[in-house]
């Protein structure tokens, strides 16, 4: 279904009318079946209007989003505000290699990254565990 916004010529409102193709409103408009619904005329013809432009990232893709987020932290450990020392730690060899999520400032996080440290940041915020319900 496509919907227009339709003007009537004769100088009534806009109003919007629903139709199964472009194809549909011009066949309907030609026969006479597309009339303003104010003052009953045929002399109606398409109103200027934006195109419809579907939001990126719908509800959909942000539920999938956020439930491989979920499977991926499974196996990851909270660090909190301890995430840069901690990285650069597993990444000197001073502690033992694991999978760690946590909290670090931009100027930590460039700075891991400057240093060779492999980290990424979360496509989503994540809630610490002991603020969870």
């Amino acid at each position: 279904m496509i919907v227009f916004d339709l003007q009537c010529r004769k100088g009534c409102e806009t109003f919007e009318a629903w139709f199964r193709s472009s194809a549909d409103y011009e066949e309907q408009r030609e026969a006479g079946l597309v009339e303003c619904p104010f003052c009953h005329s045929a002399k109606v013809e398409k109103a200027p209007m934006a195109p419809s432009v579907p939001r990126k990232g719908s509800a959909n893709s942000l539920a999938r989003l956020a439930a491989v987020q979920a499977e991926m932290l499974k196996e990851s450990r909270w660090v909190g505000d301890k995430f840069a020392e901690t990285a650069r730690a597993m990444h000197n060899g001073e502690v033992e290699r694991e999978q760690v999520h946590g909290q670090a400032t931009l100027e930590q996080a460039k700075s891991l990254v400057d240093d060779g440290v492999p980290v990424a940041p979360l496509p989503l915020p994540v809630t610490p565990p002991n603020q969870v319900n």
